[in-house]
């Protein structure tokens, strides 16, 4: 296996953890970083981690350099920048054999992550916060604080990398970490980030249940051409209907991190409130469009900055 790592104090300790425990479990286990060539002196900081890696004891250790897409429709860069790195994480698990792939969001990332799904009203998906298990992708320190993590490197004498994005308020992750949360604890007490991570439990929970019965709708409605019966999308509950849609536009080629409920709330109006409006474009070039009864996905579209972008022609043929 491999674990992912910035440099910063939570993926090293983490790197440091498996380096310990995989001999003793009979693993082999590696260590990968991903330089994404946003700041100056990346290239270099890329390669001191990469060597923190090897002097932890693990084997191979990969360092990567991603190219962060600038194009419109990829939800901005911080997505640009999770595609790139997910992609680049991926390509190493395949190249090195590894099952799974190790990451170092703690109790407190999960807590910054509810509160922005909160503040977006991106529904019950995004309050589940991040899974600690998605196909090669583990999480094992959701429970965990950071402080905690700060406090295992410096016993073991590590020397992390604060990113100075991570303190950025231009960032919303930023406003949240270094404003928001302590004004909550300020106002609520202490232990609100251990709160926000258990409702994400349970958000999840909810949120997966609700997914598989929204495939087993899915089946029913597709189509054998790959289009969607309108009349029997509109017959299914808000919550499997609207998450049916955005299993179809991400299945069309949407990026799952820029397609925004306002993007699954524009396919809901073509299947719900249809008055002849011609198409919705969607992330990834995707369009949206109602034929004949049919909800139909193409792509090669130029993208819709900012979100939704719905034509309201002249009254369609349904």
């Amino acid at each position: 296996m491999l674990a992912a790592c910035s440099g910063g104090a939570d993926s090293l300790a983490l790197a440091a953890a498996l380096a310990h425990e995989a001999p003793r479990c009979g693993l082999r286990a590696g260590g990968v970083t991903v330089d994404h060539a946003l700041q100056p002196g990346s290239a270099g900081r890329a390669r001191e981690v990469a060597g923190a890696l090897t002097g932890l004891g693990l084997e191979p250790v990969a360092c990567l350099r991603v190219a962060v897409s600038r194009e419109p429709g990829h939800g901005g860069p911080e997505a640009a920048a999770r595609t790139a790195r997910y992609a680049a994480l991926a390509d190493a698990a395949h190249r090195t054999g590894a099952v799974a792939v190790l990451l170092a969001h703690s109790r407190d990332d999960q807590a910054e992550s509810v509160l922005l799904g909160l503040a977006r009203g991106s529904g019950t998906r995004s309050l589940a916060g991040m899974p600690s298990s998605r196909g090669p992708y583990r999480r094992p320190l959701l429970g965990v604080g950071r402080a905690t993590l700060r406090s295992a490197c410096e016993s073991l004498g590590l020397r992390p990398w604060d990113d100075p994005q991570n303190a950025d308020p231009a960032f919303a992750r930023a406003r949240v970490r270094h404003q928001a949360l302590p004004a909550l604890e300020s106002a609520l007490g202490p232990g609100v980030a251990e709160a926000l991570a258990r409702s994400a439990r349970q958000f999840r929970a909810d949120a997966e249940a609700l997914d598989e019965l929204a495939a087993a709708h899915a089946e029913q409605a597709r189509g054998a051409d790959g289009a969607w019966e309108a009349g029997l999308l509109a017959g299914l509950p808000d919550a499997i209907r609207t998450r049916v849609l955005r299993q179809a536009a991400v299945a069309a080629g949407c990026p799952p991190g820029a397609l925004t409920a306002a993007h699954v709330g524009a396919l809901d109006a073509l299947v719900t409130s249809w008055h002849g409006q011609r198409w919705t474009d969607l992330p990834g070039g995707v369009r949206g469009m109602r034929q004949r009864g049919k909800l139909l996905f193409t792509a090669g579209h130029a993208s819709a900055p900012g979100g939704r972008g719905t034509s309201e022609g002249p009254v369609g043929r349904d």
